[in-house]
């Protein structure tokens, strides 16, 4: 018998995990990339926990999809951001539905416990996720299968029911005292690394989305650098290292490289952008660095950056 485990890299979806297989079932854990997260080096991290738990862990890129099906037009709409929590939880488990014949799972479990999360978790979220999933009775929630109708796996006996957990509600000491008892350590905090559920991320997503068409190559741009938008034109420019070589390998057809001939940042800069437009990114470009000028190179022409106030360009300033 097997189980595929939506897998973030918590401890409740890894107690749901040990639960699972404290009754001699196998469990292969399942990450559904959307592309939001904010831990760079997540799914390295999410490997070496499984590796640890004796788990197969397969990763399903998904952002062209998520991208097009979900992110701007949820059927149950949003959070207190850009965040379409019940949507993206029916999303991952359709995902994990596809993948079941594939990985020859006989159903799907989740770490999710009633009353945890005021928008997701409630119970009638929890029936809003099931029905857009179309599981059809194969999804599992074993910290809290007691609060919930009978699922295929327990009706069937896969799984003993009485082995299962009944715990709801935002307090975590029971899931402490699990993690106590299984010597789990390496787990991530509860608080989640969805950048959708960001303020000001989702702000930065607004803006672009008014006017851009976003693909999985704008994801990393968009967590990175500093945003303006100059009528209607984005100009995304570095401010360190690490975010220099994010804006370095963008590989997408939306912008065009800004580089300049002297030490400081990489920029980006929306296509078709006017010349006029181009001038003050590249006065930008300059204002970020130690100099008084620099040539700035913008798709195979020099345009002359000079130093201007960083305060002349705060009204243009997204985040």
């Amino acid at each position: 018998m097997k189980a595929l485990s939506l897998f973030s890299g918590g401890l409740d979806s890894l107690l749901a995990i040990k639960l699972i297989q404290d009754q001699g079932i196998e469990v292969e854990g399942l990450y559904i990339n959307i592309g939001f997260e904010s831990n760079k080096e997540k799914i390295k991290y999410l490997q070496e926990v499984a590796n640890k738990h004796n788990f197969k862990l397969t990763v399903i890129d998904a952002r062209d999809e998520y991208i097009k099906k979900i992110l701007f037009n949820p059927v149950y709409g949003y959070g207190k951001n850009f965040n379409p929590c019940i949507d993206c939880h029916a999303f991952m488990i359709r995902k994990a539905k596809e993948y079941m014949k594939k990985s020859n799972a006989k159903f799907i479990i989740s770490g999710e416990v009633v009353g945890q999360r005021p928008m997701s978790q409630r119970l009638p979220a929890l029936n809003a996720v099931n029905k857009l999933s179309e599981a059809n009775g194969l999804i599992l929630r074993p910290l809290s299968a007691k609060l919930l109708p009978p699922t295929i796996p327990e009706i069937k006996g896969w799984v003993d029911r009485e082995k299962l957990l009944d715990i709801s509600g935002r307090d975590r000491k029971r899931q402490l005292a699990l993690a106590k008892k299984y010597n789990l350590e390496d787990f991530e905090s509860p608080s989640g690394g969805c950048l959708l559920t960001d303020i000001n991320f989702a702000k930065r997503l607004k803006d672009y989305h008014k006017y851009l068409e976003l693909t999985p190559n704008e994801i990393d741009i968009l967590k990175a650098g500093r945003h303006f938008n100059i009528e209607g034109y984005k100009i995304i420019i570095s401010r360190n290292k690490d975010e220099n070589e994010v804006l370095k390998n963008y590989s997408g057809k939306i912008f065009l490289k800004m580089f300049i001939d002297k030490p400081g940042p990489i920029g980006l800069i929306q296509k078709n952008t006017p010349e006029n437009i181009k001038q003050i990114a590249a006065d930008m470009m300059v204002s970020y660095t130690k100099f008084d000028e620099a040539d700035i190179k913008i798709d195979n022409k020099i345009y002359k950056g000079y130093k201007k106030d960083k305060k002349e360009f705060a009204k243009f300033l997204i985040i």
